[in-house]
């Protein structure tokens, strides 16, 4: 059986009944999380102008279209799954999964909420639908490394928004098959989105493999054909992308969903900084109890493993950030910003931080190197160690492996409520606040979704 068969027939036979009462919960929790980001994002230039690209394309005049987030407009969806993913991605600050290949996951949600919307699904329906496309994306990323290749990990956002996507307008196995087949021969991304200087591109980079992926589907339940044995063809992407062949395995009732193994953001940060971040916040509190102040940091060394040194710790750039996008991807100036600032919030990322004099200075003061015994914590935990050296000799140290947010520390539905209000505060209102909340824990009891994520933004 080819890849993409086995991946269809999976999709078209799990029903909303096989579903774990754990899995239905954290896909509440991540729209929650999701729309939060999108909130906070609004105001910010990705977000702005994707969000006003869409208001220009009127929906067609058949079927329901999907909601641009934070307006009552409706468009196709493949368009609303851009915009929207868009401002999902914007601060960096959606869920995180790290394996072989990290990934955001909660990216697809932006696919599977349009076309829910276009084909006027329950909440169930949608719940069983973001759970498939987490489920493929991270299963994916456990089977093998793009990044190790040149790729970027959106490539396998195509297949996992495109079988969510499929399962929402009810394709047959066969036609499930053809449409990974015209999503992922023409969605490959390469990893250069994230190589040096980062632009806004970074926000959507995946919202566009779900445009592409909603329209590959759109295409597919029409009888659109398209290329055959994607995955194991001879320039297919076990030749082309991941260098080897390779299988997945795929959840059940009895062994769980891969949704509940991936992880909120705590910080708004690049997710192999997460720990890096906690650690210098509990060190702070540390040195500031002994009586020292931040002035008196002589020097920083950063231990932490491969991927982390690699995607925001070894290049010039992110030493010296330009823009917001690079500043959330260095390793060096979040690490530093917690130190001296006692917090990592949006505020951290603005000009006047990432170059600010005191911020470069204690920036230049500081190292990072890959440690044997950090790479073997990974991808369990995201292990990173602080080594911090005061003017007068005096030493702290501290590991962090399992930061809030990650499968090993969780948040509580307390604390991912008190991010959404955070973000969404300055924004919207709390009364709309409070419907929104409601609306999303109660998805599960919606008879359809087509006003889910519907608001005026004022």
């Amino acid at each position: 059986m080819l890849l993409a068969e086995k991946l269809a027939n999976w999709t078209h036979k799990l029903k909303y009944t096989d579903l774990t009462p754990e899995a239905i919960h954290e896909t509440k929790r991540r729209f929650i999380d999701s729309l939060g980001t999108s909130l906070g994002a609004y105001k910010g230039t990705p977000a702005t102008i994707t969000r006003k690209t869409a208001l220009n394309i009127p929906k067609s005049k058949s079927g329901h279209g999907a909601v641009v987030v934070g307006t009552k407009h409706r468009t196709s969806p493949d368009i609303a799954a851009f915009a929207n993913g868009a401002h999902i991605r914007y601060l960096d600050f959606n869920d995180t999964y790290l394996s072989k290949e990290p990934a955001h996951p909660s990216d697809n949600i932006a696919a599977t909420l349009a076309v829910a919307q276009d084909a006027g699904k329950s909440g169930k329906d949608l719940i069983l639908a973001t759970v498939i496309a987490y489920e493929i994306q991270c299963t994916m990323c456990d089977a093998a490394s793009l990044r190790a290749q040149g790729w970027d990990h959106v490539t396998y956002g195509a297949f996992s928004a495109t079988l969510g996507a499929s399962k929402l307008w009810g394709l047959k196995p066969d036609q499930m098959v053809h449409a990974q087949g015209l999503a992922g021969v023409c969605n490959i991304a390469t990893r250069q989105t994230r190589t040096g200087q980062i632009s806004m591109w970074k926000a959507c980079a995946f919202s566009n493999a779900c445009r592409n992926a909603v329209f590959a589907t759109n295409l597919a339940r029409q009888g659109f054909t398209g290329p055959h044995e994607i995955f194991e063809g001879p320039k297919g992407v076990f030749k082309m992308l991941t260098n080897g062949k390779y299988d997945v395995k795929l959840g059940s009732k009895k062994s769980g969903y891969m949704i509940n193994k991936t992880y909120i953001k705590f910080w708004p940060a690049e997710y192999h900084a997460q720990s890096s971040i906690d650690a210098a916040l509990q060190l702070r509190t540390q040195f500031m109890a002994d009586g020292y102040k931040p002035k008196d940091i002589k020097k920083l060394h950063m231990e932490s493993f491969e991927a982390a040194v690699s995607i925001i710790g070894s290049e010039p750039e992110k030493w010296r950030p330009t823009s917001r996008e690079t500043a959330d991807h260095s390793m060096g100036f979040m690490t530093v910003a917690a130190l001296l600032d006692g917090k990592l919030d949006r505020d951290t990322f603005s000009p006047k931080k990432f170059k600010g004099k005191k911020y470069l200075d204690l920036l230049d003061r500081t190292s990072i190197t890959e440690a044997k015994d950090l790479n073997k914590g990974y991808p369990d935990g995201i292990p990173n160690r602080l080594i911090l050296t005061m003017n007068d000799g005096k030493k702290y140290t501290l590991t962090v492996k399992y930061p809030r947010g990650h499968a090993g520390n969780p948040m509580t539905d307390d604390e991912v409520e008190t991010k959404f209000r955070g973000l969404a505060n300055g924004v919207i209102p709390t009364a709309l606040q409070n419907k929104l909340l409601d609306s999303m824990w109660n998805m599960d009891k919606a008879k359809d979704v087509k006003n889910l994520w519907q608001f005026n933004v004022k």
